[in-house]
């Protein structure tokens, strides 16, 4: 019997094992008490998964620039993966998605498997949310380009991100984050960029309608709007048709997944059971 008992432990050792670490990134003004209840979930779901939720730049510091944080969150989460060599998850929120695809970028010997971008907005944010006001309290989205695409707007997190449809040219050459991300404006890191974020297994995107925050919804999964704001899905941008980050390797690979569901506010999308199981749980083993 006690033989039996033990090769029970060991059996359950090994599958808790079997589970690869799962760093979560949080989103702007916000911090890992947030992501309390998602990780709550992962460890429900996999017992004895290991879960990291990073404490850099939380809250006001989130405002920060996205550059500075993606060089904070490359050194913290390098010091993770030497710990587990067998690979990691990143599952990033909101703003946090942004600063995971810059790590992943820049990063050209990660071992991360999973990516999880959760309501993130990957093609950029053109909007008047409770966010736009918290940076710009009297400010209209239209004018937002005129103190966002410049050195001094450089600064902030949201005008690296800022992506306005109407001023395209300010966009390309004011914005110093989001166009080299994309390969929308062209640099000389772009070719090891991009084979440093095709490096992941999976790539897990996520959003939906009902979101009220990320603007258009669709840049969630890489859709955005063209100059009358009509939302152009991912497959039909440019930088997908051209592939200058990877994106289009990783579809055809089969390596992307697409997650809609309606009804979800943004900031419910970390605490919502039924989302982690049909949108993520699969994927983090």
């Amino acid at each position: 019997m006690k033989t039996l008992q033990l090769l029970l432990l060991l059996l359950a050792a090994g599958c808790m094992d079997a589970y690869k670490p799962v760093i979560l990134v949080h989103g702007v003004i916000s911090g890992p008490n947030e992501l309390q209840k998602l990780s709550g979930f992962i460890t429900k779901a996999h017992p004895g998964t290991e879960v990291i939720a990073i404490s850099l730049y939380d809250y006001g510091e989130s405002l920060t620039s996205m550059w500075q944080q993606v060089e904070s969150f490359r050194k913290t989460i390098m010091g993770i993966m030497k710990d587990h060599p067998r690979g990691v998850h990143l599952l990033c929120f909101s703003q946090g998605g942004l600063i995971c695809r810059g790590v992943l970028s820049t990063m050209p010997n990660h071992n991360v498997h999973t990516f999880i971008g959760l309501s993130s907005p990957l093609a950029g944010q053109y909007g008047e949310t409770s966010y736009l006001k918290y940076a710009f309290p009297f400010c209209l989205k239209k004018d937002v380009f005129l103190l966002c695409y410049n050195q001094y707007g450089q600064q902030l997190s949201v005008c690296n991100y800022w992506n306005d449809p109407h001023h395209r040219y300010s966009y390309l050459w004011g914005n110093n984050f989001l166009p080299l991300l994309n390969g929308e404006r062209r640099h000389s890191n772009m070719n090891a960029w991009r084979r440093s974020f095709i490096r992941i297994k999976k790539l897990v995107l996520i959003g939906g309608p009902d979101d009220g925050v990320i603007t258009p919804w669709q840049s969630s999964h890489f859709g955005f709007y063209d100059r009358k704001e009509n939302v152009i899905e991912m497959k039909n941008q440019k930088f997908y048709q051209d592939d200058t980050f990877g994106l289009r390797t990783l579809d055809e690979r089969g390596d992307i997944s697409v997650c809609i569901r309606s009804g979800v506010k943004h900031i419910n999308w970390h605490s919502n059971f039924t989302v982690f199981m049909s949108c993520m749980e699969e994927w983090l083993t």
